[in-house]
This record gives structure tokens, C-alpha cells and sequence, in this order.
């Protein structure tokens, strides 16, 4: 099949790539002359594990093209992908701006019948919307459809070749059969397709992510109130998790979540309740209980040092939102180095991948590190925002000879609380006993 995805960010490139190497071939638009010269020349914009080698292979092969031309790309397609940013507005809305500017530019160019398909996590009612950009300028026949994305930056590869399920929201039995021979190569283990009207398509993108960053914030609720009451929430996690009904995932307390997905689905879930006069007295809640989580080390530390932070180095792990991606959107990493900033601390980083993305957004308002270990040098202490593999087992031996102190506060819970004890290490984590010196 020809496909065309508008969009080349996380979700555009992906999905292309994917279709690809099942043997579409696919045209990929974005408006960034210099990012598609890029991808032409094989580069990849994104970090995302095991998506370079179906990139450069589906170039190779011819099937994965891009290019700034709109209208060369739909002219062929039979379907075509919007896979456009919907950022969260000031009142935590979704901006469908982008995609109903070029829902508005494809009703003057297609020539024949096209399945238009909304990626893009989108309200309820967005599909409609499309549709009533496109028909405003042409009488061709076409059909928009709902096709929400599940990736998880890390895992989206196999999250897009091997999917739980594929949700198709459609009325229109001819753009159901375009779209399930599209995706039957993905689907031939047995997961399945669910067919449903374009509506419960968009709000299935919402409730799920909505669910899971509520499960998040619970967890955490649960963590802080351990500490409280002397409980252990590694004991209370396994215990909660080995509950078939509740699960194992997305159980494990931390620093709140952030990303591109959570913080702005929950909001703009919660706004499109607020402009249908229903209130979700629940996601008020997660949202307000995610914005204290990202800072909740800020206290314990400052407390450890008498309240200043002034001449203090302070060495920090992890500026992605979570490892296996160089994302840093709503990461907690950066309202930690924003307040720890203002308290007067400095501060040295590391990440695997995030860095230059960190460094375009602050400058060098904090210090970058080559490596973990460069990182601690002469730091007072570490602090831990992200776990990536990298960090779970390192040199303790290496890290005492570098710290200052033997100081580390872990907003990922990476270490074992005897192992911190046995090392002589003051170690604070979430939901845990403090380990003293």
C-alpha cells in the first residue's frame, strides 16, 4: 500500500518506519527542510532503541522517502497519517491547530477517495472536526478515521510491530477494510483489531493513559504515606502486585511522571470533562498529586543541609523523563534542577541521551559530565532522576572515592537499603527507611 504520514516526531517516525518493513511504501512530510534533509541522508532526529536498523534499512530498500511536498505525497496515498503535535494550551486544552491546518490543506488537494487517519492523540470530537475542515473544500470522497497510538518511548519498535491490540475507530466499512489489511501483519499472533466509532477510538487513548497515570500517583500516595507510618512500599508493592486484578506494573514509586503523553492526556482529558460540565474529581487529584511528586526530594534534601544549599555540588543522574529515550518533556529531572537552581546549589549531569536536548532548553546553567563517575566528582552529593540500566549496579568503591560524602538521594528506589547500610552510605529513597551514615 502507499502511505503518507504528516509528522515526522516520535509518533510519525515510528509508525512510518514500522509500515515500511512490512512492505507499504511510505512518504513521510514534515515542514523542516534541514530535519528532512537529515532523514534523507539517513540520520535519525529521535532516539529510540532498535528504529535505526529498520530506518536505514527501509531507505535502502527504497520504501521509507520524505520530503517537504504535501501534495506529492497524498497524490499517490491511499491512506494518509496525521501525526501532528497537540500540545496542551494554557488551560491545559489540546491544540488541534496543527492538524486542522493541514486537514484544511488536504481538502485542496486530494484528487481521489483517501482514508485520512488521526494519530495524533486527540479530544473527543476531533475526527468530526477533520472531517468538517476537509469537506469545506472539496466533494471528493474520503473517510477520516481514529487510530490512536500506544508506543512507549523505549519500547516503541516492538510496540508497534507486536501490539497488545489496534484500535480502529470507523463507520465507514470501506476505510475498515483499507485499515485492517494495513495492520494484519502486525496482528497475525492473534491480538486483536477492535473496530468502534470514531469517538470511543479517541477517548480509549485517554481513559488508558488517564488509568495508568492514576495507578502512578496512587502508588506514590502510598510511598510518602510509608514514610509516615514506618512501612516499607517495596513490601507493599510486591504484596499489591502479585493481586491479579491490579498487576505488577506501574506500581513502582518515584519522582512522578512526565513524558509526552501522561501529563498532557491527563490534562486535556480533564479539560474536555470541564467544556461537557463534568468534572473528573479524580485526575484533579493525580495532576495535583504529580506536581508535588516531581519535587518531593527538595525538602529532605535541603533539611540534610540545614537548609542551604549555597556552595554545594550536587551531582545528578538521569535527565530524561525515563531511560531509553532522549525525551525530557514534564521530566522531573528539570523541577529538581530548577529549585535546586534557585536554592544555590550547582549542579553537574548525566544522562546516556538526553544532554543536548537538556543543554538547548537551560544552556549551561548546570554543568554537563561525560560519564556517571565524571559526575561525582567532588559533588556533596548524588541525586538520581532516572533509571537507566547504567545506574542500577555501578562502582560504589569508584563513587566513595569521588563523592565528598557518601551521600546519595534516589528518586527511582535503584538500591538495596542493606547493601546502603553496608556500604555506610546516607541514603534516602521514596517510601523507604532512611539509611544513616
Amino acid at each position: 500500500m502507499n502511505i503518507t504520514v504528516v509528522g515526522s516526531g516520535y509518533v510519525g517516525l515510528v509508525s512510518g518506519t514500522c509500515f515500511a518493513e512490512t512492505g507499504n511504501n511510505v512518504t513521510c512530510v514534515d515542514i523542516d527542510k534541514a530535519k528532512v534533509e537529515r532523514m534523507k541522508n539517513g540520520e535519525i532526529p529521535i532516539y529510540e532503541p532498535h528504529l535505526d536498523v529498520l530506518f536505514e534499512r527501509n531507505i535502502r530498500e527504497n520504501r521509507l522517502q520524505f520530503t517537504t511536498d504535501l501534495k506529492s505525497a497524498v497524490d499517490s496515498a491511499q491512506i494518509i497519517f496525521l501525526a501532528l503535535p497537540t500540545p496542551p494550551g494554557e488551560d491545559g486544552s489540546a491544540d488541534l491547530s496543527y492538524v486542522l491546518n493541514v486537514a484544511n490543506e488536504l481538502g485542496k488537494i486530494i484528487t481521489d477517495y483517501k482514508v485520512i487517519v488521526d494519530k495524533s492523540t486527540v479530544p473527543v470530537g476531533t475526527a468530526e472536526k477533520v472531517h468538517n475542515a476537509i469537506v469545506t473544500h472539496t466533494n471528493i470522497p474520503f473517510d477520516v478515521v481514529s487510530n490512536p497510538e500506544f508506543l512507549r518511548e523505549g519500547f516503541a519498535v516492538d510496540d508497534f510491530m507486536k501490539p497488545d491490540r489496534v484500535v480502529i475507530g470507523t463507520n465507514s466499512a470501506r476505510a475498515r477494510k483499507l485499515m485492517e489489511e494495513l495492520y494484519k501483519p502486525f496482528t497475525r499472533q492473534g491480538n486483536p483489531i477492535i473496530f468502534m466509532d470514531e469517538r470511543s477510538a479517541e477517548l480509549t487513548k485517554y481513559a488508558a493513559n488517564a488509568f495508568l497515570a492514576t495507578k502512578i500517583s496512587f502508588m506514590n500516595e502510598i510511598a510518602n504515606f510509608c514514610e509516615k507510618v514506618g512501612a516499607d512500599v517495596d513490601m507493599v508493592r510486591m504484596g499489591m502486585g502479585t493481586d491479579t486484578r491490579i498487576g505488577k506494573r506501574f506500581l513502582f514509586p518515584g519522582i512522578g511522571y512526565g513524558g509526552s503523553c501522561f501529563p498532557k492526556d491527563v490534562q486535556a482529558l480533564f479539560h474536555s470533562g470541564m467544556e461537557n460540565h463534568y468534572e473528573f474529581k479524580i485526575l484533579k487529584s493525580v495532576m495535583k498529586v504529580n506536581e508535588r511528586q516531581k519535587t518531593i526530594l527538595l525538602g529532605p534534601i535541603l533539611d540534610h543541609y540545614q537548609g542551604s544549599l549555597t556552595n554545594k555540588t550536587i551531582a545528578l543522574w538521569g535527565l530524561a523523563f525515563k531511560p531509553d529515550t532522549d525525551d525530557i518533556r514534564e521530566a522531573p529531572a528539570l523541577y529538581m534542577i530548577e529549585h535546586l537552581l534557585e536554592a544555590g546549589a550547582k549542579i553537574v549531569a548525566f544522562d546516556p541521551e538526553a544532554m543536548e536536548n537538556v543543554k538547548r532548553q537551560k544552556g549551561y546553567a548546570i554543568t554537563y559530565a561525560s560519564d556517571q563517575y565524571e559526575a561525582l566528582k567532588d559533588a556533596d552529593c548524588l541525586l538520581i532522576c532516572t533509571e537507566w540500566s547504567a545506574f542500577r549496579n555501578p562502582d560504589f568503591s569508584k563513587m566513595s572515592e569521588l563523592l565528598k560524602t557518601k551521600t546519595i538521594f534516589d528518586g527511582r528506589n535503584l538500591y538495596d537499603l542493606e547493601k546502603m547500610m553496608e556500604l555506610g552510605y546516607f541514603y534516602k529513597s521514596i517510601g523507604r527507611s532512611i539509611v544513616e551514615a
